[in-house]
C-alpha cells in the first residue's frame, strides 16, 4: 500500500475524515499517478510524462485535502502546491518584468529558450518549469480576461516542458471562463486540458466543509476559555488533522505573515490582522487565498481603537465579497461589538454582514472570484 493511501487510511482511522467512495476513488487515481511519476524519476529515464489530473466538484467535497495528500507524497523533487490565482499573479509579474528588459538583455537571458523572440510566454514557462516539474493548483477557475488570453500558450509551453499538472476546481473544464469575453479564443485551452489531464468528478453528495462549520457556532461570544476551546475544536475539524505551519503571502511586493495555515484555512489573532498597518489589498489577498479564516480575540470596538476598527471593517468586507468563511471569537455579539461613539452607526452594515456570514446559506455558498487588479 502506497504512502498516499496509508496517510488517507490513517486519517480515516483517527476520525479526522469520514469514509467516502468518491474520495476513495480519487485516492486510487492519485496513487496511480504517483506510481507513474516514480517510474520516470530515474536518472536515465526518458519516459513520457503521465497525464495530470483535474478534480472537480461542488464546494466541500474534499478536493483540496486530497490534492494536499498527493502533493506531500508525490515522488518528485521539484514540486509546488499553489493557489491558482497566486500562480497567475506570478506569471503576470514575470511577463511584466520581462517586457521591461531591453532587447540585448532578453537575448542574453533567453538565448536557449526556443521561440522567445519578443514573446514573453516561452521564457515565463521556462521560469515556472525550472522551479517545478509537478504543479498542484488549488481552486482552478478563470474569470479574468488577462488570464484567459495567456493561459493557452502558457500551458502549451509548460506541457511541452513535461510539467505534470494536478488541479482542483468547482467547474468542469467545459465551464471554465463561461460567458467570458472572446471565449472562442479560450476553447483551444479547454481542449488542451482535456488532452493532457484526466478529468475526475468528485461526486460526493455531502458537503463536508459545511457539515464541519455547522457543528458549532462560527461566531463565539463572549471571550474566554470556553470560546478559545470552541475555536480550537473548530480549527481541528476544519483542518482534517493537518499540522499547521506559517507562511508568507506576497501582495504587491510586500509580505503578509500568516502565523498558521492548514487545509485551506488560516488562523490569526485580531491584533495580527487589525492592529498592524494592513489595507484592503492585503485582506483581499487573504480572502482569495483561504476558504476559511479564523479570527481570535476580537475586542469591543470604539473610537479609542478606531484604526483597528476600520481595518476590521475592511477585513469583513473582503471576506464577505469573496464568500470566504469566517470563524470568529469576539467580546460581544455583532450588534454590540461597536456599541457607541463615532463610527458606531457606520458599523451597523458590518454587523449585518457578520450576522449573514453565520447563516447556512452563506456557509454553503460557493466562493466568489476576486479580480487580480484588487489584490
Amino acid at each position: 500500500m502506497a504512502d498516499l493511501d496509508k496517510d488517507y487510511q490513517t486519517r480515516l482511522s483517527a476520525g479526522d475524515i469520514e469514509p467516502d467512495p468518491a474520495q476513495a476513488d480519487a485516492i486510487r487515481q492519485l496513487d496511480a499517478l504517483s506510481v507513474k511519476l516514480s517510474r520516470r524519476s530515474g536518472l536515465f529515464s526518458r519516459a513520457e510524462p503521465p497525464k495530470g489530473l483535474y478534480m472537480w466538484g461542488d464546494v466541500g467535497r474534499g478536493k483540496s485535502m486530497l490534492m494536499d495528500l498527493f502533493h506531500d507524497h508525490a515522488p518528485v523533487k521539484r514540486k509546488r502546491r499553489v493557489h491558482f490565482h497566486d500562480f497567475m499573479l506570478e506569471a503576470h509579474e514575470f511577463v511584466g518584468t520581462w517586457r521591461k528588459l531591453d532587447q540585448n538583455e532578453r537575448r542574453r537571458r533567453d538565448a536557449h529558450v526556443r521561440g522567445a523572440g519578443d514573446d514573453p510566454i516561452p521564457p515565463t514557462a521556462k521560469h515556472l518549469a525550472t522551479n517545478a516539474r509537478l504543479l498542484c493548483f488549488d481552486e482552478f477557475h478563470v474569470t479574468d480576461i488577462a488570464d484567459a488570453m495567456i493561459l493557452g500558450r502558457l500551458f502549451e509551453q509548460l506541457f511541452a516542458r513535461d510539467v505534470v499538472i494536478v488541479a482542483t476546481s468547482n467547474r468542469h473544464p467545459d465551464d471554465l471562463y463561461k460567458n467570458g469575453i472572446n471565449r472562442q479564443l479560450f476553447l483551444p485551452f479547454i481542449a488542451q486540458l482535456k488532452e493532457k489531464m484526466d478529468i475526475l468528478e468528485l461526486s460526493s453528495a455531502r458537503d463536508y466543509r459545511l457539515e464541519r462549520l455547522g457543528r458549532a457556532p462560527v461566531y463565539q461570544s463572549p471571550l474566554g476559555a470556553a470560546a478559545d476551546q470552541d475555536m480550537d475544536a473548530a480549527w481541528k475539524r476544519m483542518t482534517n488533522g493537518e499540522t499547521p505551519s506559517p507562511m508568507k503571502l506576497n501582495v504587491q511586493g510586500r509580505e503578509i505573515s500568516v502565523p498558521r495555515h492548514a487545509a485551506g484555512c488560516a488562523r490569526f489573532d485580531f491584533s495580527e490582522l487589525c492592529d498592524t498597518p494592513l489595507g484592503a489589498a492585503d485582506y483581499l489577498a487573504i480572502a482569495r487565498r483561504f476558504h476559511t479564516v479564523f479570527l481570535d480575540h476580537t475586542p469591543i470596538l470604539s473610537p479609542a481603537n478606531r484604526n483597528a476598527a476600520a481595518r476590521f471593517v475592511k477585513l469583513v468586507d473582503a471576506l464577505y465579497e469573496a464568500k470566504t468563511k469566517l470563524v470568529i471569537s469576539a467580546a460581544a455579539e455583532p450588534d454590540h461589538l461597536y456599541p457607541t461613539g463615532d463610527g458606531a452607526f457606520e458599523f451597523q452594515r458590518t454587523a449585518s454582514r457578520l450576522h449573514e456570514m453565520r447563516s447556512t446559506d452563506y456557509l454553503a455558498a460557493e466562493r466568489a472570484s476576486l479580480s487580480l487588479d484588487v489584490a
